[in-house]
């Protein structure tokens, strides 16, 4: 190859990648140019809020328990002797006044009839005194007999009355003893297992009881609150934070269910145990059903006190900040977020009372947290409001421009 197509080659060769390098360019131009003008704006975020008014709100305390019986009796004996026979099905429902072991009334029998006797001989010696003193009284007017006859025959006639008084006594104890050989319930309930069978020998006034019967409806449920929490709730009724109320109470059972009645509060016990640091509580509950058994552990909800002048907010609007604090976004001027503290101490159900750092008529913004920032531009909308329709191309949902 000459020198003069060498040239014309080389020359050809320098010249040719200049005219893909300005096209690239201007293509590369064109597209940044087409993405800058048509890329979708973000939307501004929804914001759904509340309303933040002043209620009355009742507290709720959360205790544990223990049923107990409304009344619960032992049965002793009141005379000794063997009984005879069991006058009842064991887990039964008694009466009061019911037999329920028949202790054997020979001896007492026989007492009765010894002291019945008695009885008769001192009223036949009463009888003849007095007919005597009867006698004598004239004959002493007369002076036929001396004084002091009339007068020993007028005192053996009141000895005689007060022996027919002693043995009439005497008497009525042995009939009563006669009659407690037949054991009654001293109340009416469901009675327990026998402690003793047929042919066993009993005591009067022994300590071990024949069986035990209790009154389960009504069911007593004791309640222990710490004296501390409830020192707290005096002091914040006294300072005028909440007041008293009449107090309902509502009962969780050993397996998470509900009881399906409500009880009342009969009164607080007047000392701490030393041992627990707790105050006892009494409540009264129906149990109609027999669900509640004496001795069971359960869960009581208690309306102690109620602040007039509350806010609540839904738990889902509540943060913290790293310090700990409880924060808010509201909506504010220019519908922009702004973040508040808050002050948040309690939970009253699924809601965060509220005790300061808002005002009423603030609008606390509880839904689509998470796509706002304080200080950004927001869309307020009542909470629960159906979220806006985006028109076709804009926010992803078009075709793309190029």
């Amino acid at each position: 190859m000459g020198k003069r197509d060498l040239s014309s080659h080389t020359a050809a060769s320098s010249s040719r990648p200049r005219i893909p390098v300005a096209i690239g360019l201007a293509l590369l131009l064109a597209v940044c140019g087409c993405t800058k003008k048509d890329a979708p704006k973000k939307p501004t975020p929804e914001a759904g809020y509340i309303v933040v008014q002043r209620q009355s709100v009742e507290i709720p305390t959360l205790l544990s328990g223990r049923t107990s019986a409304f009344e619960s009796s032992e049965v002793r004996p009141q005379v000794s002797g063997v009984i005879r026979a069991r006058m009842f099905t064991e887990g039964s429902l008694v009466r009061a006044g019911q037999t329920l072991y028949q202790i054997d009334p020979s001896v007492y029998q026989a007492t009765a009839a010894q002291a019945q006797a008695n009885l008769n001989s001192a009223e036949a010696a009463r009888q003849a005194a007095s007919a005597k003193a009867a006698r004598y009284r004239p004959l002493a007017q007369m002076q036929a007999i001396s004084q002091q006859d009339y007068t020993d025959a007028a005192a053996t006639a009141r000895q005689g009355a007060a022996s027919v008084q002693q043995n009439r006594a005497t008497l009525e104890a042995a009939r009563i003893n006669l009659r407690f050989t037949r054991v009654p319930a001293p109340i009416s309930g469901r009675i327990g297992r026998s402690l003793v069978t047929t042919g066993g020998l009993v005591t009067a006034n022994q300590a071990d009881a024949l069986t035990t019967i209790q009154r389960l409806d009504p069911m007593f449920v004791d309640i222990q609150q710490s004296s501390a929490e409830l020192l707290k709730l005096r002091q914040s009724i006294g300072h005028g934070g909440s007041v008293p109320t009449a107090t309902s109470v509502q009962l969780t059972l050993e397996d998470g269910t509900p009881y399906g009645f409500s009880g009342t509060l009969q009164f607080a016990e007047a000392m701490v145990d030393p041992a627990t640091g707790s105050v006892t509580l009494r409540a009264k509950f129906p149990n109609p059903q027999g669900l509640l058994l004496p001795g069971m552990y359960v869960r009581a909800k208690i309306i102690q006190q109620s602040i007039p002048d509350a806010m609540l907010i839904p738990q889902a609007g509540v943060a913290r900040d790293p310090q700990g604090r409880a924060t808010v976004l509201v909506v504010g001027p220019g519908n922009k977020a702004v973040r508040r503290t808050i002050v948040a101490d309690r939970t009253v159900g699924d809601q965060w009372l509220v005790t300061a750092g808002l005002n009423p008529g603030d609008r606390v913004i509880v839904e689509g947290l998470g796509k706002i920032r304080p200080d950004t531009a927001i869309v307020p909308v009542p909470a629960g409001s159906k979220p806006r329709a985006r028109p076709a191309g804009k926010g992803g949902s078009g075709p793309a421009g190029g």
